[in-house]
This record gives structure tokens, sequence and C-alpha cells, in this order.
């Protein structure tokens, strides 16, 4: 086994590996960026190097400096963990060339799968089924519109060199090709260097199911199984499971098989994971080959109580596998919820900003349990523009799919995140929605429930309000005085005092009176209902609350006059308005079309002076290297352009100016 390890990545993921290693008595050295300075994983790891700006061309992709920190701290291999150069293979011939151990798979071995054409092309030859499409170098638009036009509508453009959803399209007409094409050509350049794309037919109603292969230098092979990776937003990954429901023996021991020899054929060492696409019938096809750790490994872990990143290093250091095939077996089920910094009202676009509050379950960190979450942020931490939107991953493990869906809905419960916009919330309808608890699974889950997932009443008013009160009035307690005179509340020697509560919940302006009453209680009155108010406060921003007959546990966070309140239903935002502070705001300001969230402008289809229509594409923004069209709202004429291809541009930020027609 190795004594120091580097581990060139950062967040969850450096974190992850830096517990296994610890536990193994192997030392660890983090590289870090400017924004990561105080980031978890520098100080999870026993050794720390700065290895250049924020982003990540800038330093998290640059492996000179990386292999540069491993030498200078004498660390024997590098563990790549996933994203940035965890399927390089110049990164991984690198390592070699220094006398470092790369910690996954050889040069060559990303070499073949880390192409989409070449790997398929490789797979046709072990005899894998493969989807019907276009695979090869030819890239002229109308040579790759003729071949969408043989396989049939609709078809998939996707990057040759992609992953994680970037540099993928749908395109259901011939007319909408040329254009999707550009953009997907686009998008691959900016996330890998390479514009190659191939063309496939799109699988109606397709799962995606992937298999965990292993192999050692000894030539072992084993298959951990399948995961389902169905449950999907703009091709990326929302929920996986382990194992996949419905699934046969004998479709998991074909699916296991075809997997092995795929890694076979490449001479595969260490962790990878084959995926294919499967029709609701269980015939499979084979879409490509992740060569690194995926980012649901625990669902597998969960399954089968092994740690997969103990296996990675024992392989790396030259053992053999820890286990063969025969040895392997499934246990229970297991979940894996994607936590991310995102607002799923707003097509799931990222979000950023402060943790202000980040409270979570009872649960183990980085190790097989019934409730784990592994995170690579604290509580005050900053969610950059600069890297990935996930947040953290919970994972949940039962005896049966059921126990362990009961638990991912408890779980989720108690995830309290207030600063930004995640996906919590949203989660919790897609775990609750009939397709999902009845397995009717297939990568279009998200568009069929949308009736359920989306724009639904989390919180009821009367809760929210109620909650906010609770806080208020818990906040009144601790700042009694004996002197009646000076307290908060607007007692009076006689009679009853009332506090006017004007609201802003879901964009929709409420008005409340708290009235407190000469014994000491209180009453809230609220749409013309005047109900008693009873609360007590439990600790820990929790309350105790009773309106009238209904009877909340709530969490309500307070930060000046915003409040998030966590209730049993779900999450809500409050904000208190003060009347005479905003007195002035609201007025209209037609035409101002503004950055939905901050990134880089990549592109203007508009100039000053042009009319344009309802719904034309004005601009292109990038952010998380996915891209994000801006659409007119309305008809009219660009007016004024405010910034040029290139910029960086904060959300809110006006970025031209359209005079309605």
């Amino acid at each position: 086994m190795f004594d120091k390890i580097l581990v060139a990545n950062r967040g969850e993921i450096a974190c992850r590996v830096a517990a296994t290693a610890r536990r193994l008595g192997v030392k660890t050295v983090a590289v870090y960026s400017d924004a990561d300075a105080h980031a978890k994983h520098v100080r999870a790891c026993d050794e720390a190097v700065h290895i250049g700006g924020s982003a990540p061309r800038d330093s998290y992709l640059r492996w000179e400096r990386i292999i540069e920190a491993a030498r200078a701290t004498g660390a024997q291999a590098i563990h790549p963990g996933y994203g940035f150069l965890s399927e390089n293979e110049d990164f991984a011939a690198a390592c070699a060339e220094a006398g470092l151990v790369f910690i996954g798979p050889p040069a060559s071995a990303i070499a073949a799968m880390g192409s989409k054409a070449a790997a398929k092309a490789l797979m046709e030859q072990a005899g894998v089924p493969l989807v019907p499409g276009y695979h090869g170098d030819q890239q002229d638009a109308d040579f790759l519109m003729g071949e969408a036009d043989r396989i049939g509508y609709p078809v998939l453009i996707k990057a040759s060199a992609g992953g994680g959803g970037k540099g993928m399209r749908r395109v259901d007409r011939p007319e909408d090709f040329i254009e999707a094409l550009a953009s997907c050509k686009r998008e691959a350049q900016a996330s890998f260097g390479d514009d190659h794309v191939l063309v496939e037919r799109y699988v109606t109603r397709p799962r995606h199911i992937e298999i965990q292969v292993f192999g050692d230098t000894h030539g072992q092979y084993v298959y951990l199984f399948e995961r389902d990776c169905s449950v999907q937003r703009r091709h990326q990954k929302v929920l996986e499971e382990a194992p996949a429901p419905g699934m046969t023996e004998a479709r998991r021991r074909e699916m296991g098989e075809a997997a092995v020899a795929a890694a076979r054929a490449v001479g595969y060492v260490g962790a990878g994971t084959v995926e294919f696409i499967a029709e609701q019938d269980g015939r499979f096809y084979f879409m490509e080959m992740n060569t690194r750790l995926q980012v649901e490994h625990p669902v597998t872990e969960a399954i089968v109580g092994h740690d997969l990143v103990e296996w990675q290093l024992r392989v790396a250091a030259g053992e053999p596998l820890p286990a063969r095939q025969e040895d392997l077996r499934i246990r229970g089920h297991a979940i894996e919820a994607r936590l991310c910094a995102e607002n799923p009202e707003a097509q799931f676009l990222p979000a950023t900003g402060r943790l202000e509050v980040f409270r979570t379950p009872q649960a183990s960190e980085f190790s097989v349990a019934p409730v784990r979450l592994d995170a690579g942020v604290r509580e005050g931490d900053e969610i950059s523009p600069y890297y990935d939107s996930m947040i953290a991953k919970l994972i949940v493990w039962g005896d049966t799919r059921e126990q362990a869906l009961a638990r991912l809905d408890a779980a989720l419960a108690q995830t309290h995140i207030v600063g930004l916009h995640t996906n919590v919330a949203f989660l919790r309808r897609v775990v609750g929605s009939r397709s999902f608890r009845e397995a009717d699974l297939d990568t279009a889950l998200i568009e069929r429930e949308r009736e359920a997932l989306f724009g639904v009443e989390g919180v009821p008013l009367a809760c929210a309000v109620a909650g906010v009160a609770a806080c208020v009035l818990s906040e009144e307690r601790r700042l009694e005085t004996p002197d009646p005179w000076s307290r908060r509340d607007g007692w009076r020697l006689h009679g009853m005092a009332r506090r006017r509560m004007e609201l802003d919940v879901a964009g929709q302006r409420h008005v409340a009176f708290l009235d407190y009453l000469h014994d000491g209680s209180h009453a809230l009155e609220l749409g013309g209902e005047r109900l008693a108010l009873r609360s007590r406060e439990l600790g820990q921003d929790r309350y105790d609350v009773q309106l009238g007959e209904a009877r909340w546990t709530l969490a309500v966070y307070r930060r000046g006059e915003s409040f998030a309140v966590f209730a049993p239903q779900g999450a809500t935002a409050v904000q208190w308005v003060d009347a005479i502070a905003h007195a002035g705001e609201g007025a209209g300001e037609g035409g101002r079309l503004t950055a939905p969230m901050p990134g880089k402008l990549i592109a203007l289809h508009v100039q000053a002076g042009q009319a344009v229509k309802k719904g034309q594409a004005l601009a292109v923004m990038e952010a998380m290297k996915m891209e994000h069209s801006i659409a007119a709202p309305m008809d009219g004429v660009v007016e004024e352009v405010l910034y040029a291809v290139g910029d960086q541009v904060a959300e809110g930020a006006e970025l031209l100016r359209l005079k309605a027609a």
C-alpha cells in the first residue's frame, strides 16, 4: 500500500478519497485553487498545495502543476477523483512518465473509451449491441443531417468526448437539426476541447442502467452489479439506485458479463462503469464507458458492503481484487439523491451563493450506513460559479426499496439549506411521485410527472405566516425585560396590541395581523380569518406551532427581513416587507432582460435596432459548462445591447433593452 497520495480534485470526492486513505493509514495531499483556499477538502488532507486561479483551466486542469505538487510532497500516486483530469489519457501518461502511479486505468484504456465513436466501434467488434447511429469521423453538417434523416427522428446528437450531459441535444424535426448541432458543438468544444459529435437514434422510454466493473493488474475482472440512473434532468442524473428495479438475475448476469467483456477488450484496470440504454422490454445497448469512479458509487457500496475507493487504492498498489465474482452478493436496496445548487422552477438554472444554513439529518459521512451524507462543503461556505453545482450526496439504504424510499423522504425533509436555490424540495416530490414510487422508470420521468413536480405549493400560507410569527415572538421573549414600558411586544395597560405584518410569499403580497392579548396569549388574522396562535421554542430554530386546530413542528431561520420556513410538507421563503423602507419600489421596468444566473455571455444573436419576435433567441449564456438560451418575452425592437460576447455577467445583470413593438 502507498504511504502518501495526492488527490487531484476538490469538493466531495476529494474529501471522500481522503476519508478512506486516512482509515488505511495513507497520508494525503490536497491541491486547491484561489476560490478553494479555505475549502473543506483542504482541511480533510494532511497537506495542501496551491495550484492556481479559481477557474478550472487555471488550477484543477493544470496537470503539470499537479504533478509538480505530487513530486514536491513525496506522494507516490495521484487519485484523480471524477471530472477534471480523471479521464485525460495525457495526464495518466504524464503520471507514469513522472514515476507516479495514476489511480485509475492505463492511458491506453482511457484513450480507447474516451471517444464515444471509437468505443462504439470497439464494442461492435466485441459483439456488444449498439444503438443504430453514425459514429464516424465525418463532421460536415449536411452529411450529419443526412445521417439523421437515414436513422430517423427523433435523434440524439452527442459530443464524442462528452459526459455529464454536456454537449448533448435531442432533435425531433429536421428543421431543428442544424441549430442543435451548432449548439452541441460549441458546448462540446467548451467542455472537452473537442467538438466531434455522433448521431444516434433516440430510444423512446429508455432506462439508463450502468454496471460497475473492476479489473486488477493480475487479469482478474468482476462486476459489482447494476445501478439504475434513469431519473435525469438535462441528461444529468438526479436519483440513482441499486439494484435496478425489475432486473432479473438472467438479465443482470448478461449485462454484467457484457460489461466485463468491454473492460477486458481494453485491458482495463481499476474502477470503471459501463453504461447501457435499456428498452422497457429489457433489450440493452452499449452507450459509453466511464473510465473512473462515478458520483453514484455509494449506492453500490451500500448493497455490496465494500469500500470502492479502498479497492482502487489496493488495485493501483498492485494487489489483487479483494473479492471474486462468486463472493459478491446484493444486500437490500440503496438510493442516492444529488443535492444541487439550482432552481428547478427556472429550468434547473445553477445557483450560487453562501450556505447560510446547512442542516442535515443524523448520518454517517463517507461510509456505509442506513443514512449517509457525503459533502464537500460546510455551513457558511460559498457555492461559486466556477465548479459543479452539487452540494452533497444523500444516500439511504433499506432492506427493501420501500424502506429505502421512506428513509430518503425523511432524510430530505430534515435537510435544510438557506442562502441559495436548491433542488431539495423538488427531490422530495420526485421520490413521492407515482412513477418513481412504482418504479415506472425511464429518462423522461421528470417530464412525464411535470404536473406533480413543478409549480406545487410546498407550505400552506397559514403555516408559513404562523412560522414567521412564532419566530418573531420567540425573539421577543428572549429580549423581554421586567420593565413593561421597555418591552418590544406593544404591551398596553388595557386591551390588546396589534402588529401589522406585510409579507411576500412566493412572489405574492399578503397582510397579516398579529394580536397581543391582555392575558399574554396571541391571535393571528390572515385573509379575514382570526385564529388563536400558540407557539413554543424547541431549540435549534425549531418551534411547536398551533394555529386554531392545525399544529405543526416547524424550523424557521431568520436573516434580517428574510425567513425560511421548513414544514413537513416542504419549505418556503418569506420576506417581511417594511413598507417605509421599500417605498417607491415596484415601478415597472418594461423591456428589461436580465441574466438568469451568473455566467459568461457566449453568443449574441441580435444587435441594436433589430426587430425581434416573441420567443426568438437573443443571446446564449454559459454557466458551469452548460448553455442557456435567452429568448424575447415579446415582439419588439432591441434598443441597446449592454454586454459583448465573452463578458462575465452577474445574476440579474441587464443584458439588453427591448422596446415593445
